[in-house]
């Protein structure tokens, strides 16, 4: 299975998200990420959604999608050239032993410390998803209590300029 990311605009209507997710869960397909906001016209919502899938269902995800009364239209950006970002805020577990290393480790990835206590400290790290799994991984040693990751967002680049 491989990831597969999808944006899909909808009318930004009640139950809409809830109809996707039920065309998803009827059929056992999987989302792996999910962001959801308005565009720049408010009667229109854009949802990015990494699936798992292999080539078969992912036409089988489209087709079904555009389906859908509300769908207005459905966007592989998997194989297009796009910029695409994910936040995540992670509590880590420090004393006063380990405190300076995770300040070093955070100072050399450029994140930035939202809340120090006693006994953790709260990272926030943005950028693709290899720079969060580094990030991640970086920090892991030092014993994660928490970690909360949005969904990825993308948005096709212009290769025109």
């Amino acid at each position: 299975m491989e990831k597969f990311t999808l944006s899909v605009l909808v009318e930004n209507k009640f139950g809409v998200l809830a109809r996707i997710a039920g065309l998803f869960s009827a059929r056992g397909f999987n989302i792996n990420s999910l962001a959801v906001a308005e565009t720049e016209d408010p009667s229109v919502s854009r949802i990015i959604m990494v699936v798992d899938a292999n080539e078969k269902i992912l036409e089988q995800i489209k087709k079904q999608l555009n389906k859908l009364i509300d769908v207005i239209k459905v966007i592989d950006l998997t194989e297009k050239d796009c910029i695409d970002r994910e936040l995540v805020l992670v509590r880590v577990k420090i004393d006063a032993k380990t405190r300076d290393k995770v300040m070093q480790v955070v100072d050399s990835l450029d994140a930035k410390v939202l809340d120090m206590g006693k006994g953790s400290i709260i990272i926030e790290e943005m950028g693709d998803v290899k720079k969060i799994n580094a990030t991640l991984e970086l920090l892991r040693p030092f014993g994660i209590t928490e970690i909360v990751r949005t969904g990825r967002i993308a948005i096709q680049a212009d290769n025109k300029g």
